[in-house]
């Protein structure tokens, strides 16, 4: 999959080279993923005109994925079209700190030459990641 997903972070000048880039993954079958689209919102008018003009005929394995903060200027047709995926951060501290901890297996906290140093950097990273 690494050479068949290609990625753009959308923003100031962009707009032609994401363009680009979803012609070229709809004729090759790539994955394309425009991160940030929250950050170009004059050029969604455009994107809803690019996913209204996507035809059967372009190649199955194409696949466009778009990532965004909420925002009313995104294209009602475009999220009426697609598959919605969220992520709501956890509610309080100890959830945050929780989600982060079971992502950590124990063998990852032990297998360092310094565990005791690392789980206090590891804690200091979360807690820190929590209150941000």
């Amino acid at each position: 999959m690494d050479t068949r997903c290609q990625t753009i972070s959308l923003g100031s000048g962009q707009q032609k080279a994401a363009e680009a880039l979803i012609e070229k993954g709809k004729n090759q079958g790539l994955w394309i993923l425009l991160q940030n689209c929250h950050l170009c919102l004059s050029w969604m008018p455009r994107l809803e005109m690019i996913c209204e003009n996507f035809q059967e005929t372009d190649n199955p394995e194409f696949r466009l994925w778009m990532t965004s903060m909420p925002t009313i200027k995104f294209p009602v047709s475009v999220l009426q079209n697609s598959v919605k995926m969220t992520m709501e951060p956890p509610a309080g501290l100890k959830a945050n700190l929780m989600q982060t901890y079971e992502n950590v297996e124990d063998s990852d906290l032990n297998e360092c030459k310094k565990p005791q140093a690392y789980k206090k950097l590891l804690f200091a990273l979360a807690f820190f990641h929590a209150i941000v």
